[in-house]
């Protein structure tokens, strides 16, 4: 199964993320594409421990839960709600600069690639304990939902004859 700690893995999400622009399409539910990119820099920064997390997760192992959610083929759902934390219309970062908020969801995203043992927080609010691997497949699971989407946009417009997406 395909994580961020496999460096062509991480590198092809990092080009799908680049692909992203301030007037791409949306496909993240509600948010812009700006939202979406302040939205997984708060995830990400909260699996580093640079944002606090309001509550304790889930202290249980749910293992299951970890396993369907994280590790099988499964789809994951479209409308649930995110985490108020990590919304930039509730709690979460409002977006600035896009270059700057793009820069802060790589880096968290590389950060999470190369964390080692007992660097990034040990439960998810949902999936309960989780393992470094276990962050990385999430770190894939959540970038792979927003940067294939990014990347489908890309080559519609390609296709159309438009260089916007230059």
């Amino acid at each position: 199964m395909k994580t961020v700690g496999d460096l062509h893995v991480l590198q092809q999400l990092v080009r799908r993320l680049g692909a992203i622009e301030p007037n791409s399409l949306r496909r993240w539910g509600t948010l812009t594409p700006h939202e979406m990119l302040c939205h997984l820099g708060d995830a990400t920064d909260m699996v580093l421990g640079l944002r606090l997390r309001k509550g304790a997760g889930h202290e249980r192992s749910r293992p299951f839960v970890r396993l369907l959610g994280l590790w099988s083929p499964l789809p994951w759902p479209h409308g649930w709600p995110t985490n108020p934390a990590h919304d930039p219309r509730v709690e979460g970062t409002r977006p600035s600069i896009f270059s700057k908020d793009l820069a802060r969801a790589v880096g968290g995203l590389e950060a999470i690639a190369g964390a080692s043992r007992g660097s990034l927080i040990p439960t998810h609010g949902f999936f309960g304990i989780m393992s470094v691997h276990d962050w990385q497949r999430w770190a894939y699971r959540t970038r792979t939902i927003t940067s294939v989407n990014s990347e489908r946009e890309a080559k519609n417009t390609r296709a159309r004859g438009s260089l916007s997406w230059l």
